[in-house]
């Protein structure tokens, strides 16, 4: 097919494109009979919806006199319009009267607005489909760029498509309701359980669409920190769960996983100083990890676009996703070349998790670095402030625990382990406070303090 085949086929598609004429007119109807129901309509309908162009004008015209409070009737919408030189373009009076002639029913306006909305979101697949075909001829653009700008229309349309489904208070209710009803039958979690009991009470566990930050000084024991909640989600919930790991390889984050599962150090791990009783645990514990869904991703040179790739293979093959893990945020970089210093880079990519966060509707964990500035306190406890590079990771998290690890903790009982504090320092529907944690260094294994 050459350009002149395509722009003529494009040329018969659009005299043909959906449209719901009678939806249209019912709905312009209702508004000038039912004025009431006006700015509700607004926020639900845009005004390119309308596929008819004289519709769109009455639309326009009866939303911009509702929001300057001119009283609006079949006589006043007629002298708006003909005032500023749009009754011919509308069709003349005779439209207007029309409209107002056939007293719809506002009871089912919403299904109408759907309808026409329905239509709408149709013409945008059909207008992306053709950005896609003339993109392809267009050379002198690099490709990742093009592919780029059409995954960002693909998502804005995606959003358009879940605000048009969205859902009326009362039904909202409805669905709250029942959800209070099941778990006071069978208390549950509203998310999903890190493991460990006390932070699960305070945080009612990891929830969808949820941004969740870890921050530490390095060394402190935020990777393994979070890979013994990756352990527990994928053994005990089934729920695959997708770590990207920046900093180690894969085979770096397996040995960790064994060593958590197995309770033996990962320097005798690599070293290969095991007994009897190391090797019944390991060939009890390495069939039980090949087969959790758990999927590793060490790309270190790793953008929002590799992300967002990634979550829909994992979707399209396993359907569902419990949990997405990035090790850690400062690695990440940015495909934005407007983008002027770190922190601007930085705000960028916490916002674009939190947006991918709510887009997938699964909780995002993300590790990330403190600032030095802690070490000069002589309260070295962190705050809020002390996130490095921080951008709008304040703003956009939903969830930030700070980890905090005194020397004067160290060996505080008979195993040797380190008393972890760990700080909710932000919770957007909770509250904040302590949870403390023992963590044993030789084997990384994070468990409840009492």
């Amino acid at each position: 097919m050459n350009q002149s085949d395509l722009n003529s086929n494009q040329i018969s598609i659009n005299n043909s494109l959906p449209n719901n004429f009678l939806a249209e007119q019912i709905i312009l109807s209702s508004l000038l009979t039912n004025f009431d129901v006006i700015e509700a309509t607004a926020n639900l309908l845009s005004v390119d919806a309308f596929y008819f162009k004289n519709h769109q004008e009455i639309y326009r015209a009866i939303i911009f006199m509702n929001k300057n409070n001119f009283p609006i009737d079949v006589i006043t919408l007629i002298n708006f319009l003909q005032t500023n030189g749009l009754l011919e373009k509308i069709g003349g009076s005779k439209v207007l009267v029309d409209l107002v002639s056939q007293r719809p029913n506002v009871t089912h306006l919403r299904e109408y607005i759907n309808l026409v909305n329905d239509k709408f979101l149709r013409r945008s697949i059909i207008k992306i489909g053709y950005e896609i075909i003339n993109s392809s001829y267009t050379t002198s653009i690099p490709l990742t760029q093009i592919l780029d700008e059409l995954e960002e229309k693909m998502v804005d349309f995606k959003n358009q498509l879940l605000l048009s489904q969205s859902l009326d208070n009362i039904e909202l209710l409805n669905s709250i309701f029942a959800n209070l009803k099941s778990k006071s039958i069978e208390p549950s979690l509203a998310g999903l359980s890190s493991g460990f009991y006390d932070l699960d009470c305070m945080t009612q566990g990891f929830q969808k669409s949820d941004l969740i930050i870890i921050a530490g000084r390095p060394s402190i024991g935020k990777t393994a920190l979070i890979l013994n909640i990756v352990a527990d989600v994928v053994r005990q919930s089934r729920l695959p769960v997708l770590l990207f790991s920046l900093e180690m390889s894969k085979e770096q984050i397996l040995y960790r996983l064994l060593s958590i599962e197995t309770q033996i150090s990962q320097l005798r791990l690599k070293s290969g100083n095991l007994g009897k009783d190391d090797w019944v645990k390991i060939s009890r514990v390495i069939p039980i990890l090949a087969k959790v869904p758990l999927f590793i991703d060490d790309n270190f040179n790793l953008s929002i676009q590799d992300i967002r790739s990634k979550i829909k293979s994992i979707l399209f093959e396993q359907r569902n996703l419990g949990l997405i893990v990035i090790d850690y945020l400062q690695l990440m970089q940015s495909s934005d070349s407007k983008i002027e210093n770190r922190v601007q880079e930085l705000a960028y990519t916490t916002r674009a998790l939190k947006i991918l966060a709510r887009e997938f509707n699964i909780p995002i964990v993300v590790l990330s670095q403190l600032s030095r500035n802690v070490e000069n306190r002589v309260d070295k406890r962190p705050i809020l402030s002390d996130l490095r590079e921080s951008g709008s990771i304040e703003q956009d998290a939903d969830l930030i625990l700070l980890l905090y690890k005194s020397t004067s903790y160290n060996q505080v009982d008979k195993q040797t382990a380190t008393l972890i504090e760990l700080i909710i320092a932000k919770q957007r529907n909770g509250p904040t406070g302590v949870v403390k944690l023992k963590f044993n260094q030789d084997s990384t294994k994070f468990l409840d303090w009492n």
